[in-house]
């Protein structure tokens, strides 16, 4: 059974929810590495912050792995870093592999063809 933690993110909805402990180590992980990726490339947090339109508390919050940043605010971090490519192909369909495994399992064996005489309506 998956350990879990509850979490209250930092918005006016304070709605709690739970987080396993694998994807809370991941967001956290990404965070040092978003930290790192701006620091290897000597752009500070109120320049960061300025450049992806939020506050550097925000930027904080990001960087230290928190669920509550928004979406468009982790793209903007990845574009400024040059690297919104890498997170467009983290889910693209062509990578889905347990994705193309289940609609390959409704593949049909056969293809039976129709009677003559009825109008299948195809052109």
């Amino acid at each position: 059974m998956a350990e879990y933690a509850i979490h209250v993110p930092f918005m006016a909805r304070c709605e709690a929810y739970m987080l396993s402990r694998k994807t809370e180590r991941s967001l956290k992980t990404t965070g040092q590495n978003l930290s790192l990726a701006r620091r290897r490339r000597q752009i500070s947090m109120l320049s960061m912050a300025e450049r992806i339109g939020c506050s550097v508390r925000t930027l904080a919050r990001l960087e230290s792995g928190s669920g509550a940043v928004s979406l468009e605010t982790f793209a903007m971090y990845l574009e400024t870093l040059g690297m919104l490519k890498l997170f467009e192909d983290l889910v693209d369909s062509a990578n889905d592999g347990l994705g193309i495994a289940l609609m390959d399992e409704q593949v049909p064996k056969r293809i039976r063809r129709k009677p003559a005489g009825k109008a299948s309506g195809a052109l």
